[in-house]
């Protein structure tokens, strides 16, 4: 099964800008990943749909153009989202209880559960109590089913200090408490750092796929608010998006960008006894 997987799409960061940027952006990602083959099976959208969740209009031209994918979708929530703006344009994203976007999926026997991560007014996650414990009870379910926990905010220390969460804030220990006895989670696949990651969280491999909007740079160094140092912030590098491959007993995630190639080499003739030779190396030839 494989499973696309795109993030922090940011549309209307140039309101009412019909030919702005982050749209030129994504739609050159939707494009590659209609043309794969062999084709995704599910595309994630992993939050930050549109810049500002007030905007209506950027949500209505987000659903079209993330629907000229052909295929399943799943989505979540992010920071720059509101739920009621999400809920009115998308109205098949589910709600539990409580009326936060989070729910379970099952596709190809894989179980997705979207994660809330939602704080509104901060650029950092959360999750509460309620959502820990609709989590838990979710996670209770189903214990020998592969599972995969879809949130928008990766809870751990990216090495970036203005996108990071830290071990010490408490939705982090709380979703770590739930998570970690859940031997049937595979993987968790998150967005918000703009940036391609891949490390752990409470013993289970954490997967951030990179942005479609521009994505952050690469600086490691701690950021002193008093003193701007002119630092490179966001970067033009091509979009970016991920695919993860599960075989039925473990999740390998390739991340890649969208966009023209310069193909330094094909599958030619010339190359043909190459391929034979490694192949034939591994016994498939």
């Amino acid at each position: 099964m494989l499973i696309a997987q795109i993030t922090d799409l940011h549309i209307g960061f140039d309101r009412d800008n019909p030919y702005e940027l982050n749209i030129r952006r994504l739609n050159v990602v939707i494009d590659q990943l209609n043309s794969m083959s062999p084709k995704p099976d599910l595309l994630i959208v992993s939050g930050d749909l549109v810049e500002n969740g007030d905007d209506k209009r950027a949500y209505r031209h987000m659903e079209s153009l993330v629907k000229r994918w052909r295929g399943p979708l799943l989505w979540a929530v992010g920071n720059h989202d509101s739920r009621d703006g999400m809920r009115e344009v998308l109205p098949e994203v589910l709600t539990d209880e409580n009326g936060f976007i989070q729910f379970e999926a099952e596709h190809g026997g894989l179980r997705f559960v979207v994660v809330d991560t939602l704080d509104p007014g901060r650029h950092g996650g959360m999750v509460c109590e309620a959502r820990a414990k609709w989590l838990r009870t979710r996670l209770r379910e189903k214990k020998d089913q592969p599972t995969i926990i879809v949130m928008h905010h990766p809870p751990v220390d990216t090495g970036i200090s203005w996108m990071s969460a830290l071990p010490c804030e408490e939705w982090v220990q709380r979703v770590e408490k739930v998570i970690r006895p859940a031997k049937q989670v595979v993987a968790i696949l998150a967005g918000h750092v703009h940036r391609p990651i891949a490390t752990g969280f409470a013993g289970k491999r954490l997967v951030v796929a990179a942005s479609t909007a521009p994505l952050v740079a690469l600086d490691l160094e701690d950021v002193d608010p008093q003193h701007p140092d002119g630092r490179a912030l966001i970067i033009g590098d091509a979009p970016g998006y991920a695919i993860h491959y599960w075989d039925g007993a473990t999740l390998l995630s390739h991340f890649e960008t969208a966009g023209p190639r310069n193909v330094i080499a094909s599958y030619n003739s010339n190359l043909q006894p190459m391929m034979k030779a490694f192949l034939e190396e591994r016994g498939t030839g």
